[in-house]
């Protein structure tokens, strides 16, 4: 079982505890393309440096905040993709995977769900198009339960990934959105190509360390009998990631 850390809220520099993820029995590393990891050609070298004294796999989350893969506003969704396609070109030789978030409806876009649903899969399908180009797979992840954002459902989010039509496309599974949506049971039947996993106890996205809140862990740990895929813990520290993985080995 392939098991990686990232941590989401980390606002300092990755690259000080990075190097003991191997110590603590970690296989891999995500990291998450925002703030003071924001990717660089600086940044980007020290990925390397890292995955060169390391045994570690590495992932990458897109940039998210502010962008909008469903905007209606042509501007808006032209500056989303550049950002989202720049980083997966900066990453193109040291990943094979990316996980994207799917867009989602603006007070415009409410009022035009079908044009906005239609961007959001034109974006992805830019997004798959560059990712081609580095054998990198684009993988969608489902959302948690905010009215606006796309995604957040089974059948959604499997039309959609339909929908983008591309050899390269995938699911990302995020067990806690699915406890947050309640739809668990049957994301877990879907066919997925990365998982993230974190707890909370059906209300917020709160991200508390695995077997602390409501997430009903024997179901997912049966599904992944027959998952040959990495795993990601999203933490809120390392420490809080290093007990994760710990909890989830005493299983």
């Amino acid at each position: 079982m392939r098991v990686g850390l990232s941590c989401l809220y980390m606002t300092d520099s990755p690259f000080e505890w990075v190097y003991s993820l191997d110590d603590m029995g970690f296989s891999g590393w995500e990291i998450v393309c925002e703030g003071a990891q924001r990717l660089t050609k600086d940044v980007v070298e020290r990925i390397q440096d890292v995955l060169r004294s390391t045994s570690l796999d590495f992932t990458a989350h897109l940039p998210f905040s502010d962008l909008n893969l469903a905007s209606v506003n042509q501007p808006i969704w032209d500056e989303s993709v550049k950002q989202m396609g720049n980083a997966i070109h900066l990453l193109g030789e040291i990943t094979d995977l990316v996980v994207v978030h799917p867009g989602h409806l603006s007070p415009l876009g409410a009022e035009l769900a079908d044009k906005a649903w239609g961007k959001n899969i034109l974006g992805i399908q830019r997004l798959c198009d560059i990712a081609r180009e580095y054998g990198i797979i684009v993988a969608v992840e489902n959302m948690p339960n905010i009215h606006h954002l796309l995604g957040r459902f089974p059948e959604e989010l499997k039309g959609m990934i339909q929908n983008v039509d591309r050899v390269n496309v995938g699911m990302t599974l995020d067990v806690g959105h699915a406890n947050l949506t309640k739809t668990l049971d049957n994301f877990l039947e879907l066919d997925f190509k990365h998982m993230h996993l974190h707890d909370n106890f059906g209300e917020r996205d709160d991200h508390i360390s695995l077997g602390k809140g409501s997430v009903n862990w024997n179901k997912v740990l049966k599904r992944l009998k027959s998952y040959e895929d990495r795993l990601v813990i999203e933490a809120r520290t390392v420490q809080e990631g290093e007990e994760s993985l710990n909890w989830l080995r005493r299983l």
